[in-house]
């Protein structure tokens, strides 16, 4: 049993929290899963030292905000276990953008010139995807293999073993996550889906970035900066596509 835990490359208070689900049988079958689906040569995303990404960046304790999608980007070198995120140097997803334009228009923050948001997730930012891996090319290929009920419990744990968290659901993927959230002790807000195909359908307009941050200042906790380092931007020549308004 204590060999088994020390395989499990999990930040140290989220392993306390979910240690048990590893010994549980639907976690048994999605390891057989995704080892057979590796045996027969299909590409996965993300690395398999990048899954628990979310985890490892943002402790169980330093939770503030929590941001649900769906499963990882399919295309190669994009996923790395943050919803949302990309690496940088990978283009900026369309999804992401239309996430860059609200806190624009929300907060005047000049979009970036890249998809990394690794300083939201060091500010207590959770961005979990609910499905944690993919096969490449084949969106939502991992679903219905154990993910679901391992982020279902993360988020029960969550609304359990804090108070004064906010959730971020949009679309009605996330948003059926909302049934492990205790309304009476944590903010919830929702909206459609920052996807091109649903963000003018309410996405875009909906205030949530301010809302997060008024929110947590009301509970005495430090506010999120939603600004991303330029120097990443330096770094990486990634530009956006003419419809991001991004950076020069």
């Amino acid at each position: 049993m204590a060999e088994e835990q020390d395989h499990i490359k999990l930040e140290a208070s989220w392993k306390k929290e979910l240690l048990p689900e590893f010994q549980k049988p639907y976690m048994t079958s999605l390891r057989t899963f995704l080892a057979r689906e590796k045996s027969a040569g299909k590409e996965i995303y993300p690395r398999g030292e990048d899954m628990f990404n979310a985890f490892n960046l943002t402790p169980f304790d330093k939770v503030k905000v929590v941001i649900l999608g769906q499963d990882p980007y399919h295309g190669p070198g994009q996923a790395h276990g943050l919803c949302f995120s990309v690496l940088p140097g990978v283009p900026v997803p369309p999804s992401l953008i239309n996430i860059y334009k609200e806190i624009h228009r929300d907060l005047g923050i000049v979009p970036p010139c890249h998809g990394h948001l690794v300083s939201w997730a060091r500010q207590g930012v959770l961005l979990l995807n609910s499905v944690l891996s993919v096969e490449k090319k084949r969106a939502g290929s991992h679903q219905k293999q154990g993910w679901e009920q391992f982020t279902d419990r993360a988020v029960t744990l969550l609304n359990q073993g804090h108070e004064g968290l906010v959730f971020l659901l949009w679309g009605n993927y996330a948003q059926n996550k909302g049934q492990f959230i205790d309304t009476r002790r944590h903010l919830i807000l929702k909206s459609t889906h920052p996807s091109p195909f649903s963000a003018h359908r309410g996405f875009l307009g909906n205030g949530h970035f301010s809302r997060v941050n008024q929110y947590l200042a009301g509970q005495g906790k430090k506010e999120i900066d939603w600004r991303l380092p330029a120097d990443v931007c330096s770094s990486h020549r990634v530009m956006h596509s003419s419809s991001s308004g991004g950076c020069p």
